[in-house]
């Protein structure tokens, strides 16, 4: 799997880069969000080659766009559309901001830091993406899921098709 990682401290960006590759994904990192709204301009252009992401970890509160404004937009664009998205924050959000999130920005969950430790962590992440993955299969219609049961595809290129890069 690919995981976008986009936090402006670099100490955060460096720890959880480390966690995801030990974690056996492979990272696409940006130290702003700003460089991340950038990259998201040339995966709406078709310019971008790389591999999309098949989850998203992002810092709220970063230099040019806000970690909230990057999950917005990213559920405007096909290829981001179902990617589980989880914020980061050093802030306490109550419920009513937590529910903002979910429906105004199409976040699925917020992690506060400091973060847990790793393997509660993976244990958090994990489970947003097996929900996720859950909540989109549920809405095919019988119908839908008939003629995707006879359809070979696999719904995602494999990481060996894909040129990895790391853009920053």
């Amino acid at each position: 799997m690919h995981w976008l990682i986009a936090e402006d401290e670099t100490d955060i960006r460096n720890l959880v880069v480390m966690m995801t590759q030990v974690w056996g994904h492979t990272p696409i990192s940006f130290d702003s969000g700003q460089k991340t709204w950038e990259w998201l301009d040339q995966v709406e252009s078709g310019k971008y080659a790389g591999a999309i992401p098949d989850f998203v970890l992002m810092d709220i509160r970063m230099p040019g766009k806000r970690g909230n404004e990057i999950s917005q937009r990213m559920r405007t664009l096909g290829p981001l559309k179902n990617v589980p998205i989880v914020l980061m924050t050093a802030f306490v959000m109550g419920e009513e901001e937590m529910d903002k999130m979910r429906k105004e920005f199409g976040v699925d969950n917020v992690i506060n830091k400091p973060l847990p430790d790793f393997d509660r962590l993976k244990q958090i992440i994990d489970k947003i993406i097996e929900d996720k993955q859950k909540s989109v299969d549920l809405p095919k219609s019988p119908d839908a899921q008939k003629s995707s049961d006879s359809q070979t595809s696999t719904g995602t290129p494999s990481a060996g098709t894909q040129k990895s890069t790391s853009p920053q």
